[in-house]
């Protein structure tokens, strides 16, 4: 959003809306108490979603509902919904003028492996997308297939805009004689399958060695669940979290990026992460689990390996069989690919987005 946010400056003032303080970027920020639910979850607001009383309950989320009250008297030349659930409020902000849809993500199936989300949320959002997509100056998503089913199912014509991050200036690392250094960053959560790279790390030969740069929740007890499994290797090193700017120098002085995600929603097997962009412009080659869009794009630049399962044996199995000049050639490939793949692309898109809009509006 901070990338959306310093395109939208170019061409007028910006007011956000949202917890927290002011983005960078931003003229002029509204801002929701923090601690509000963005869903309906008061009784009432769960009544409403279980009856499938879907229109009462657009406002019932306590967050919608401070966002409209301190939007009131307020005009806007262009309003911009970074989520299906805003999309109420951002009608009503903009009286008239384009709306422009940014969903990050499939939103029907946003936390789909939740039940109650299923049961209750899933078709408040299915309808949230029937009613406001097709009226929408303009929709993006994340990847293509992803845009292909808000049209097939809403009739809602999709730009794609990808979570890349910036062009950084980098070349790849030299390899270390002998040595294939993996690095896995991020949030750390279990459907990750942070487990199985660690168990994976057991068996593979001396070559390999794996650095996480994870970021733990409040609750301590994964991460030294995590440190726990991995006792006993040497060649398995914890680092402290670093800032997102930060993070491509961090990573660069390694080899592979790898990252596994069980394909178990439609989101994970359409998905194009920040993950594969971060390892990208950190020169490094990538080890993914299989993905519809990701597979494409390391075929196509040759990027790396993608892995057949997800169990500790099939990522041994696909990392065994790799040369040094395997890898050295990713890491090249990747460098090559490094322009295309940034978020200059997507800005360009976005830039085209705000210019139609503007002038439909």
């Amino acid at each position: 959003m901070l990338r959306q946010i310093a395109v939208l400056s170019e061409f007028g003032d910006v007011t956000t809306v949202g917890f927290g303080p002011a983005p960078a970027g931003a003229a002029r920020h509204i801002e929701v108490p923090a601690g509000l639910p963005s869903l309906p979850q008061t009784p009432a607001g769960v009544l409403k979603l279980a009856t499938r009383r879907h229109a009462a309950a657009e406002f019932a989320a306590p967050a919608l509902a401070a966002a409209r009250d301190l939007l009131k008297g307020k005009r806007f030349d262009l309003v911009v919904a970074n989520d299906a659930r805003a999309l109420p409020v951002a009608f009503e902000a903009a009286h008239g003028a384009p709306v422009w849809a940014d969903l990050h993500e499939w939103a029907p199936e946003e936390q789909s492996h939740i039940l109650s989300w299923r049961l209750l949320v899933a078709p408040f959002m299915t309808y949230l997308c029937g009613i406001y997509l097709p009226r929408c100056a303009a929709v993006s998503t994340v990847s293509p297939l992803i845009a292909e089913l808000y049209e097939k199912e809403f009739g809602a014509a999709a730009d794609v805009v990808r979570n890349a991050r910036d062009f950084v200036e980098l070349s790849p690392s030299p390899l270390q004689p002998g040595r294939i250094r993996l690095v896995h960053s991020g949030v750390a959560v279990p459907e990750r399958c942070i487990e199985t790279l660690i168990d994976a790390m057991h068996d593979l030969d001396d070559r390999f060695s794996l650095d996480f740069f994870l970021v733990f929740g409040d609750d301590d007890a994964y991460r030294r669940q995590l440190v726990a499994r991995a006792a006993g290797s040497d060649r398995i090193t914890f680092h402290d979290p670093v800032a997102p700017h930060e993070l491509p120098a961090a990573l660069n002085g390694f080899d592979l990026g790898v990252y596994l995600l069980r394909p178990t929603t439609t989101n994970h097997r359409f998905m194009l992460p920040n993950k594969f962009f971060d390892f990208v412009q950190s020169r490094l080659g990538v080890v993914f689990g299989r993905a519809v869009e990701i597979d494409a794009l390391i075929d196509s630049h040759g990027l790396g390996l993608t892995v057949d399962g997800f169990e500790p044996a099939d990522l041994v199995a696909a990392l065994s069989a790799l040369t040094e000049d395997d890898v050295r050639a990713f890491k090249q490939h990747a460098d090559a690919a490094a322009h295309e793949l940034s978020s200059d692309v997507d800005a360009e898109v976005q830039r085209g987005i705000i210019r139609r809009t503007l002038n439909r509006g």
